[in-house]
């Protein structure tokens, strides 16, 4: 039975862009897989807890000699993990904060990169390739070539690099200028903004269309 893991990471609720592309792609998901499950995390409103100390030696430490504190945040690792292991796809919402990835999500690759549950420490493999990873990002301003803030988004390629160890590469699909609406010194971009959800929106019902003909 096909199985897709839906994570959300905006912190904005029901006016995030994301969540609303997420929510698309979950639906087109379904659509083509009508005996499929999903499970959902939502990292905005229930983030896991970022590594410190304990998360950082229980990588470090052979299972049997952690301490409690060590304990928790492995198991807390290999549930995120299984969760991946688990599904077929994984549809990520990514909004850019600070020109970076929201914390929650640099958490969430943290303990997703564990030895011997997401790589082999031995030979490096990736455990968890050959699922399809689908990145729904958005930026407020634009981001793109001759643009002012060129080569200010950290995000789109710090995450391939920080899933890398771990055999998962994700696939960018992200609607830009998604704050010229609400910001008067972008109001002339708004049709641009339009067109770049539009073809975000486009691409997102494309990827699944084959798999219920």
């Amino acid at each position: 039975m096909p199985h897709l893991l839906h994570i959300d990471s905006s912190i904005k609720g029901t006016e995030s862009v994301s969540r609303k592309l997420t929510a698309r792609a979950v639906a087109a998901w379904r659509a083509a897989h009508p005996d499929g499950t999903v499970t959902y995390r939502d990292l905005g409103r229930n983030p896991v807890p970022h590594l410190d100390a304990d998360g950082g030696l229980a990588r470090q430490t052979p299972p049997d000699q952690h301490t409690p504190a060590q304990a928790a945040s492995w198991q807390l690792s290999e549930e995120l993990v299984n969760e991946v292991r688990a599904a077929d796809a994984v549809v990520l919402g990514l909004p850019l904060y600070n020109y970076g990835a929201p914390s929650s999500v640099k958490a969430w690759v943290d303990h997703l990169v564990a030895p011997g549950l997401s790589f082999d420490p031995s030979t490096g493999t990736g455990l968890l390739e050959g699922r399809d990873l689908i990145v729904l990002g958005t930026r407020g301003g634009g981001y793109g070539p001759d643009t002012p803030r060129h080569g200010w988004d950290h995000v789109t390629p710090w995450l391939p690099h920080g899933l890398a160890a771990t055999g998962l590469e994700p696939r960018f699909i992200t609607a830009e200028l998604t704050l010229a609406s609400v910001v008067p010194a972008l109001a002339e971009l708004i049709p641009l903004a339009e067109q770049s959800l539009a073809e975000a929106e486009r691409e997102i019902d494309s990827l699944w269309a084959t798999a219920s003909v």
